[in-house]
């Protein structure tokens, strides 16, 4: 049995799953993090200092909260792992192409975004000691570079 012919035909699936999970995800943030915003101003239109809402102080814990344990169930059920190794990044880098996406494009371009960060992100775990490794690992790289270039 020649693996090369075999490996994209379960790789392929569940990359397309990690990046429609990555996709949600992303697009639950840019939702949660713009109802915040008009709740924010909602409340404090009529203070004229400084002001903070309940949501203001937990909306970043709440988001990488969610993300990481609907990531660990989501990539448990995928069989990508390890999941310490795939989870921490896929969480902690990912405000930054988010965030540069939409700034660039708006909440769209970050769903976009999120999936495929998502999606290279589990290409490179699932596929380890293969070929497609080395494109999940460049892909991720040009989106956080792209991002950093964006952004600063």
């Amino acid at each position: 049995m020649d693996s090369s012919r075999t490996e994209p035909r379960t790789v392929v699936p569940r990359t397309a799953a990690a990046a429609v999970i990555g996709a949600a995800l992303a697009c639950g943030a840019v939702n949660f993090f713009s109802w915040v915003e008009a709740d924010n101003a909602r409340a404090c239109e009529n203070v004229d200092g400084l002001c903070w809402t309940w949501w203001d102080l937990t909306q970043i814990p709440l988001t990488f909260a969610t993300a990481v344990v609907v990531l660990v169930i989501a990539y448990k059920q995928l069989g990508i792992g390890p999941r310490t190794v795939v989870v921490p990044p896929t969480v902690l880098l990912a405000p930054f192409p988010l965030t540069a996406a939409q700034s660039m494009a708006g909440g769209w371009m970050a769903v976009v975004v999120g999936g495929a960060w998502s999606a290279s992100l589990a290409l490179a775990a699932l596929t380890a000691p293969s070929r497609h490794a080395i494109l999940g690992l460049t892909a991720s790289a040009t989106l956080f570079l792209a991002s950093l270039v964006v952004l600063y």
